[in-house]
């Protein structure tokens, strides 16, 4: 059966096969969740991420959202509670993060757009999961995926660290109110995972920094990891497994670091 077996999913950002919120639903489908997969389009590459959900034996609904509308958020919640019945654990994963630039050459648009995703989505979001989980009278678990970024600073990210830092301020202000409720709010903090996004990442900090091949740069970032290597998507999908379970019912409004133990505040 599994310990989430009956319970639905939500996770938003999540129609890329390799991507984080993939290696999520994944998990949780392994332990009997119904699963949502919503990203700004519902393709080809989306619906077979849901097919392969689809073989591990529970329920898929498919629901196009961009997080920066909050009708459409409401929208997401809207119909994944009339598909799939309620609405018991939604994991903020959206988010933006190529926009890369040093600080003084930031456009305001690009600004605007990080965080109309990355820390908008994340509310407008949150606010119509709760409204949700409220009144299907069980409480509900809420995970915000924010980032080693929410906790310190990078270069030529201000507008991803600025987000990820808010998301942290979200998860503790949206904890203490929703505590009543019996719904438990709380962020993952990973250091950098190697999914799409983080491949642009790398792409770009690699010729940043002097390396010759991205392959170096990603050698020499697990070298000074204590755990020798940079975080996978299981990393990050297990904490939120954790978080979502029984066990972890009176941790609300923490920012949890999945890190292998590099530095963080």
């Amino acid at each position: 059966m599994g310990r989430f077996a009956g319970k639905t999913i939500v996770v938003t950002g999540s129609g890329k096969e390799k991507g984080l919120g993939q290696g999520i639903l994944r998990r949780f489908a392994d332990e009997g969740a119904n699963c949502v997969v919503s990203d700004l389009r519902i393709d080809a590459e989306a619906e077979g991420a849901a097919e392969d959900l689809r073989g591990r034996g529970v329920k898929v609904a498919t629901i196009a959202c961009d997080v920066s509308d909050p009708a459409q958020c409401q929208a997401l919640v809207d119909q994944a509670v009339a598909a799939l019945g309620s609405v018991d654990v939604f994991v903020n994963n959206a988010g933006i993060g190529f926009m890369m630039k040093p600080m003084l050459e930031v456009d305001p648009k690009d600004w605007a757009t990080v965080i109309a995703v990355n820390l908008s989505g994340a509310f407008y979001c949150t606010q119509a999961a709760a409204k949700a989980m409220i009144a299907g009278g069980k409480g509900g678990r809420i995970i915000n995926i924010a980032s080693q970024a929410a906790k310190t600073g990078f270069p030529h990210l201000p507008a991803y660290v600025s987000s990820k830092h808010g998301m942290v301020g979200l998860t503790r202000a949206t904890a203490v109110e929703l505590g009543a409720h019996g719904i438990t709010v709380n962020a993952v903090c990973p250091n950098h995972v190697t999914t799409g996004l983080g491949a642009q990442q790398n792409e770009y900090f690699s010729k940043l920094l002097g390396f010759d091949t991205v392959e170096a740069y990603l050698k020499n970032m697990a070298a000074k990891n204590p755990m020798g290597r940079p975080g996978l998507p299981s990393d990050t999908a297990a904490a939120c497994a954790w978080l979502a379970s029984d066990d972890a019912f009176y941790v609300t409004g923490e920012a949890l670091n999945v890190s292998g133990g590099e530095e963080m505040h």
